[in-house]
């Protein structure tokens, strides 16, 4: 047997959840630690009470639910994703995860389900890590993959202090950011963020892991000086260098794996000025790929391509590789359960691996993990443009949820 979510009210309710950090693009500009992530915590805070869940915010400000199960000693399944956004982003990726967890609650308590384990559902701090990096922040301090005390002294591009932040909008709880006990199982509602269920005609994604990924910059450090009476020769061009290396991150992924992709999605230029030649450029890296392997051939490849650069130019170089994540395959219990649920709802699924990073990534070495993907409309996300339609979001809700159920042992007449 299988629960049926209310649609009506699971749209309504995404639609209610768009309308904090709304653009005028039709998107959501909702940074972690924001105003309008504060408002956004608060809507969660009070759906979840409205469901008579029992709610802890952790030190990092991790929000959970939970539902009590039927025996004491099970261990939970958690359930969830994050309500913070890209900047000027869509109004799916992310919420759609914790929307999808809080309509499983309501659908439980509607229908007056018992699960054997609790069912927890979860908002994490600063996934998108686009105003403190690095991504996936809450998760990873949860998992213990970074430091509290590390991850409290990030700054944002204005210096704004992150502890001082979470304190400002009062979510800084006082339960400590870690595991209180041992956990099930984790899965996350997403949208693909890729082309590839839409390219399949697929209603559902049945995730089967997570790419492996590693993120860095490179600074150039040359001479500055009049871009007119210089001559060729004697110039220690730092853009040039940098320039030059950005071609290969865009070149290199076409050397390594069919899956391979690599970015430079942030470029410093110092002192940016038409009339100045540059001398401090940093720029960054990203290169992704299912295979652990090509993700660390990708990283030798690009520094051998900067000192090269460094070299022809005359200049000094550094580099930071900020993070680096394992690719991830998940669990097969976890993977089974998603596709049973897709199956016994009748819907045309695929098996597919992520090709974004997500808080499963962290929750990867806490317990057993799966995934549930939505289509994606022209594999487009992270911009105004995103979007999934309302049949293939409740497609996949339907699929999450019973996903949980199953692996909650619940008791569905």
């Amino acid at each position: 047997m299988t629960i049926r979510l209310d649609r009506e009210r699971f749209v309504a309710t995404m639609k209610e959840q768009a309308t904090i950090g709304a653009t005028d693009g039709g998107g959501l500009h909702r940074l972690a630690l924001s105003d309008d992530d504060k408002e956004i915590r608060d809507w969660f805070a009070t759906q979840m009470e409205a469901e008579g869940l029992d709610i802890r915010i952790d030190e990092f400000g991790n929000m959970f639910g939970r539902r009590a199960g039927t025996d004491p000693d099970a261990k939970p399944v958690l359930v969830g994703s994050h309500l913070d956004s890209q900047p000027y982003g869509g109004i799916y990726d992310g919420a759609l995860g914790v929307i999808g967890a809080l309509e499983l609650i309501r659908t439980l308590n509607d229908e007056d389900v018992e699960t054997v384990h609790p069912v927890e559902i979860v908002n994490w701090t600063n996934e998108e890590g686009s105003r403190f990096q690095p991504a996936m922040q809450g998760s990873g301090v949860w998992a213990g993959a970074h430091s509290l005390e590390g991850e409290y002294a990030k700054t944002d591009a204005n210096g704004k202090v992150f502890e001082a932040e979470l304190d400002r909008i009062g979510y800084r709880g006082d339960v400590p950011a870690e595991p209180q006990e041992a956990y099930e199982a984790y899965l996350e509602l997403h949208v693909e963020q890729g082309p590839y269920l839409e390219e399949n005609e697929k209603e559902v994604g049945v995730v089967t892991g997570i790419v492996g990924f590693t993120w860095g910059a490179v600074t150039f450090y040359g001479e500055a000086d009049h871009s007119g009476p210089t001559p060729m020769h004697y110039r220690k061009d730092a853009l040039v260098a940098a320039a030059d290396v950005i071609t290969q991150i865009r070149r290199i992924p076409s050397t390594l794996g069919e899956r391979t992709v690599g970015t430079t999605g942030y470029v410093d230029v110092k002192p940016n000025s038409i009339n100045i030649i540059p001398d401090e450029v940093t720029f960054t890296w990203g290169f992704r790929d299912p295979s652990d392997e090509i993700i660390e051939e990708a990283y030798q490849r690009v520094l051998q391509e900067a000192e090269w650069a460094a070299e022809r130019e005359g200049i000094d170089w550094e580099w930071e590789e900020r993070m680096r994540a394992p690719a991830v395959e998940f669990a097969d219990q976890c993977v089974d359960a998603v596709q049973a649920a897709a199956d016994a709802l009748g819907l045309d699924s695929m098996r597919i691996f992520s090709g974004a990073g997500h808080d499963a990534t962290h929750m990867h070495s806490v317990c057993d993990t799966g995934m549930v993907f939505a289509p994606s409309e022209n594999g487009k996300s992270h911009n105004e443009s995103e979007y999934t339609s309302w049949d293939d979001c409740y497609a996949a809700a339907s699929t999450l949820a019973n996903a949980a159920v199953t692996l909650a042992g619940g008791d569905v007449e």
